[in-house]
């Protein structure tokens, strides 16, 4: 029998992943401020509504998903009030941040905000946050051998982007 999520698991897991949600969101949307919407949006929604799973230890899988989805909705609304398809631009980063980026990281994710949605989305879940083909196709919602031909692609286009040969 499956019972709700209750909130002090909520709260332990917001205390725990909150940054890096975040970060995996900067990296798909573009920006922090979006970012932080959406990882909110998605604890506030949980909050609310906790989900039913038959496995505690899934919880983290479905917030990715959940922030993964978010990040869509949050680029097809940007999509929709800007009219037509724009590049996002890569993060702004603190001028901190700035000084202990190197101009290669940065120009990595210039490329990686180039990408397509699909692409981008396929990057930042494996290599990023370090997940299997399994738990990318999982969050994703495609099965692994499309991760993998997706990753193949990305990675190709990634390094046209940067104008490095593929190895």
């Amino acid at each position: 029998m499956t019972e709700p999520i209750t909130s002090s698991e909520l709260i332990t897991l917001y205390r725990e992943q909150q940054a890096g949600l975040i970060r995996m969101a900067v990296l798909l949307v573009g920006d922090e401020a979006t970012a932080e919407d959406v990882v909110q949006d998605v604890f506030l929604r949980m909050q609310g509504k906790p989900p039913c799973l038959d496995d505690a230890g899934k919880l983290l899988a479905y917030v990715r998903t959940a922030v993964l989805n978010g990040c869509r909705m949050a680029l097809r609304r940007r999509k929709r009030l800007w009219g037509r398809i724009e590049p996002h631009e890569p993060p702004v980063w603190s001028a901190e941040s700035a000084v202990l980026l190197s101009e290669d990281r940065r120009e990595v994710m210039r490329g990686l905000q180039r990408l397509p949605r699909r692409q981008r989305e396929a990057l930042v879940l494996r290599y990023y946050l370090e997940l299997s083909d399994e738990e990318v196709s999982r969050v994703m919602g495609i099965r692994p051998g499309t991760v993998r031909s997706t990753m193949t692609r990305a990675l190709t286009a990634l390094a046209s982007e940067l104008g490095e040969g593929v190895r």
